[in-house]
């Protein structure tokens, strides 16, 4: 559902679009219920406890030098290229497709001449950890099986800008990917394949900076899985 209020553009899922309040997105009104999540981000997300649910906020921020200077502004471009909007559309896609993804809860974004901010909330996944802080835990089987997942994603189509091992949560038995700003749906035909090989390039080296040389034997088990399957 879309909603205007208050000089603020937001989407939200049907179950809470009765409930929804602007002040979501503000880590501050949460209070001791908002907590800082430590890994990857740039200090700009939250797990948020709204009792029975959990969440996390997380807020558009810039890196590098640009992000030195315009740390949460974006060239407003039209709704439809609106960061947040894009992301959550695309969430939704991707839960209808069967893929494991985090429920979209809500986004929001709010206009400042030609610039703009914007904020997203989806539930947060329980009894999982970022691959980045568990690999060297990770049996043969479970480094297949998320390689296999990963083939799964890239069978629908779907290019995410920033495959590394802490957009990877596993679990005992499950394995899910998050934060699929700037992804997209991209065509399925085999002759336009590289960006797959370029994503995989890109989950190693976040493993090489984390690990050193220590998963060589993982990432085989990876590639073996992601290999098995018979899709194009």
């Amino acid at each position: 559902m879309h909603i205007k209020r208050d000089g603020i553009n937001a989407l939200v899922v049907p179950e809470w679009a009765e409930q929804f309040d602007p002040d979501w997105f503000d880590p501050d009104y949460w209070g001791e219920r908002a907590v800082p999540v430590s890994s990857g981000g740039r200090g700009s997300a939250w797990f948020i406890e709204r009792s029975p649910e959990h969440w996390v906020l997380r807020h558009y921020r810039r890196g590098g030098l640009v992000g030195k200077l315009i740390r949460d502004r974006y060239l407003y471009a039209g709704e439809v290229r609106v960061r947040a909007f894009v992301e959550f559309r695309l969430l939704v896609q991707l839960r209808v497709l069967g893929l494991p993804v985090p429920k979209p809860v809500a986004v929001v974004y709010q206009r400042k001449g030609v610039l703009y901010s914007s904020a997203i909330i989806i539930e947060r996944l329980q009894g999982v950890r970022p691959l980045g802080d568990v690999a060297l835990s990770l049996d043969a089987t479970r480094w297949r099986e998320i390689g296999q997942v990963i083939r799964q994603f890239h069978d629908a189509g779907l290019y995410h800008a920033d495959l590394n091992c802490f957009n990877i949560l596993v679990g005992e038995t499950s394995t899910h990917l998050i934060d699929f700003d700037k992804g997209e749906l991209r065509s399925r035909t085999p002759y336009r394949t590289s960006w797959k090989g370029n994503t995989l390039d890109r989950l190693k080296r976040s493993l090489n900076k984390a690990y050193g040389e220590e998963l060589e034997r993982e990432w085989q088990f990876f590639l073996e899985g992601y290999n098995a399957s018979t899709n194009v």
